[in-house]
């Protein structure tokens, strides 16, 4: 039973999601500071950050503003921060892997000739 459980943690998958877990927190740690200086930077330009008090005409949409601007914010960071590097470095990993046009090396040629010769015997 001890033996399936550990090959269970010893998989690959499980030991990735984990450590994806953890890198996620903290990252989630770094855009929640960023957002905090954002809505710092808007409440220098607009007054309080925090939109929660605002109630026109005794609806209450100020908390739902100031959620949907950190949405934004945080949205606007993992694009930025996660999505558009992996994204440049796919595109970098598809450049690379484009076949040769040039013609194999003489090491590659000569074991060529010798992996053909010992198919014909």
């Amino acid at each position: 039973m001890l033996k399936g459980f550990k090959d269970f943690l010893m998989r690959g998958n499980v030991v990735d999601l984990a450590v994806a877990v953890i890198i996620g927190a903290a990252f989630g740690k770094v855009v929640e500071s960023f957002v905090t200086i954002i809505m710092d930077l808007l409440g220098k330009l607009g007054g309080t950050p925090n939109f929660s008090g605002y109630v026109p005409g005794g609806i209450h949409v100020g908390a739902f503003l100031t959620q949907l601007i950190s949405f934004v914010i945080i949205a606007a960071a993992v694009y930025f921060m996660v999505v558009m590097p992996m994204n440049k470095l796919a595109e970098l990993r598809a450049r690379g892997v484009e076949p040769e046009t040039e013609a194999p090396s003489e090491e590659v040629a000569l074991l060529q000739e010798i992996r053909d010769e010992l198919r014909r015997r």
